[in-house]
């Protein structure tokens, strides 16, 4: 697993969220969220401009949100989306550098890595911000900044 060990603190901006939101346990739902949301992206692309996929998560209560941030407030949401304007923040992000299959391994080693360096964290969502398109990037260069919310 390609992680970065040593965390940049970064601000996040507040951005325009689309998502489908599921509950625990994450292994599960969380490719069931995707699979949801990726069903969306013709009819949400006549009206809106996609500007990037993300996933926020937090821990307790235990929610995932699998989607897309806007480049606007959305227009004529399809049914089964829902919208938030995600206010951002200070963040501490990690970076990894590979297949999407080792994001809960990369996401539990970070958080580690943050109670190791006593990294003060807020209650808030974290981000899982997909750099690059897999269906163009081979997917030992896929890029996924891992973002956890930091005081």
């Amino acid at each position: 697993m390609n992680l970065t060990s040593d965390p940049q603190v970064v601000h996040f901006p507040a951005t325009h969220y689309v998502f489908v939101e599921k509950t625990w346990p994450f292994q599960n739902t969380a490719p069931a969220a995707w699979q949801s949301a990726h069903a969306f992206v013709p009819e949400l692309s006549k009206k809106n401009q996609i500007a990037g996929y993300m996933s926020l998560y937090k821990m307790g209560p235990k929610v995932y949100r699998a989607g897309f941030a806007l480049a606007g407030p959305p227009v004529d949401l399809p049914q089964g989306l829902a919208y938030e304007k995600f206010n951002g923040g200070k963040f501490v992000r990690f970076v990894l550098t590979g297949p999407y299959s080792d994001l809960p391994a990369a996401s539990g080693a970070a958080w580690n890595t943050a109670s190791e360096k006593k990294i003060a964290v807020r209650d808030d969502f974290a981000i899982e911000n997909y750099m690059n398109d897999p269906r163009v990037t081979p997917e030992h260069q896929l890029i996924t900044h891992i973002l956890i919310p930091a005081v």
